[in-house]
């Protein structure tokens, strides 16, 4: 079946759950799930979305809208931009910002987020799988990830017995190594709880 049969058969369904819907607020909340699968096909969305619903199924990191060397070239990125993100993840010299925007009042704000050492301990506490390969240091496992012709979405690796994440951020086109030791760290900080 086609991604958008899929979306189609989706809308078909929320729309039958609507109309069985209980209460009035139910069915406003299917209604705006409804709206919005409508707007992403209206829009010509369709094609971000399979990509984006692909990348949620094969378990990826948070998915990323840009990356940033320093944090005044992202701020600068952010207070300029015509319409920032209201909520997105970024990079900033390779560590997770969610963007804040309230467009009534003018406020923008860049935000630091453990929500890559989140991912990583879910990951963990499902168990890690063997690594798909293994190198002494990290400039070898950086050459490996950047001239690999298709890069994996999220494959673990370990680079001197350490495990990382390979990450390919498709939104961006950046490969990115992540230590799994960012998750121990969010853990003594104070990280999710379970």
């Amino acid at each position: 079946m086609s991604f958008t049969d899929l979306l189609l058969r989706t809308q078909a369904l929320i729309g039958r759950l609507g109309e069985k819907a209980a209460s009035l607020e139910e069915k406003e909340q299917l209604l705006i799930a409804l709206d919005a699968l409508s707007f992403i096909s209206d829009t010509g969305r369709t094609p971000g979305f399979e990509e984006y619903h692909k990348n949620r199924s094969d378990s990826a990191p948070p998915l990323v809208i840009a990356t940033f060397n320093t944090r005044e070239e992202a701020d600068a990125w952010m207070e300029n931009h015509p319409d920032p993100p209201q909520q997105a993840h970024v990079l900033i010299a390779g560590q997770y910002f969610l963007t804040a925007s309230i467009p009534d009042i003018h406020h923008r704000a860049l935000l630091h987020t453990p929500v890559l050492a989140w991912y990583l301990e879910a990951m963990i506490r499902e168990g890690l799988p063997a690594p798909a390969a293994a190198f002494h240091t990290h400039e070898e496992a950086t050459h490996w990830l950047n001239t690999q012709a298709e890069p994996p979405r999220q494959v673990f690796i370990t680079i001197a017995g350490e495990y990382h994440l390979a990450v390919y951020h498709y939104k961006i086109n950046l490969r990115a190594l992540y230590p799994i030791s960012l998750a121990a760290k969010s853990a003594r900080s104070g990280g999710p709880e379970n």
